[in-house]
């Protein structure tokens, strides 16, 4: 076993967050463990710097967290995420250096949970592995506008809307206008003037009924289908 597949005795932790560090470069994968294991309720239970060791380790350890770089040589980030994410349980946060990736809308129709730029301050990458441990999604805003704009516009939407959505509420339907939009569930709450957790459970019902991962397939589905006018952004 290399040095860097190294792990603690027990391969996944009973309680916390478990994260795998994912990137070819030895230097990046020690940096990212340095932020990530300085902070409580966070363990990091392996490294791979490839895509075929992220998903034979992720099958063996299991981890909360894969944060897996886009672009590494023989097999990508794009690819172990497909495969990790048909196959395990495990979330994965992507990372870039570049905000113009032409992964990042591909990586997000295959389930990724998120996506956040290399540079990104430390306090940005350990609230984006709890958001995401915690099952929210989330795209850095440098990503977001850009992304839809540049690969969703490229689809051609359907006239209308998918057999699922018909079956939400007015109010669902609002709700998930507003995440399409990127807004938080606070801000949300704020623009229809109710409780925070109400909006959480809108949210939750719109995942369950239209049979997506989490919020990021949720604005997919959106824009790509047409239900949410592109004009708006």
């Amino acid at each position: 076993m290399r040095e860097d597949q190294r792990t603690p005795a027990s391969p996944r932790t009973r309680e916390g967050i478990s994260i795998l560090v994912v990137d070819d470069q030895r230097l990046v994968r020690a940096g990212f463990g340095v932020i990530l294991r300085t902070e409580p309720g966070i363990t990091v239970v392996g490294e791979a710097g490839g895509g075929e060791e992220a998903i034979e380790l992720t099958r063996r350890l299991c981890p909360s967290v894969v944060l897996m770089d886009i672009r590494m040589p023989v097999m990508d980030g794009l690819a172990a995420a497909r495969v990790i994410l048909a196959e395990t349980a495990s979330r994965v946060l992507m990372l870039t250096t570049f905000d113009s990736d032409e992964y990042v809308y591909a990586a997000l129709r295959a389930g990724a949970s998120g996506f956040l730029l290399k540079d990104a301050p430390s306090e940005q990458l350990v609230a984006a592995v709890r958001s995401v441990a915690a099952g929210d999604a989330l795209i850095d805003p440098a990503i977001t506008r850009r992304l839809i704009e540049r690969f969703v516009q490229a689809s051609r939407p359907s006239s209308m809307d998918p057999p699922q959505v018909k079956d939400l509420t007015p109010r669902e339907r609002e709700v998930l206008r507003q995440v399409a939009h990127g807004l938080s569930n606070a801000e949300i709450a704020d623009r229809l003037f109710v409780e925070e957790n109400t909006v959480k459970t809108h949210v939750s019902r719109i995942l369950m009924k239209l049979h997506l991962r989490d919020r990021v397939q949720a604005v997919v589905l959106a824009y790509e289908s047409g239900f949410v006018d592109r004009s708006g952004l």
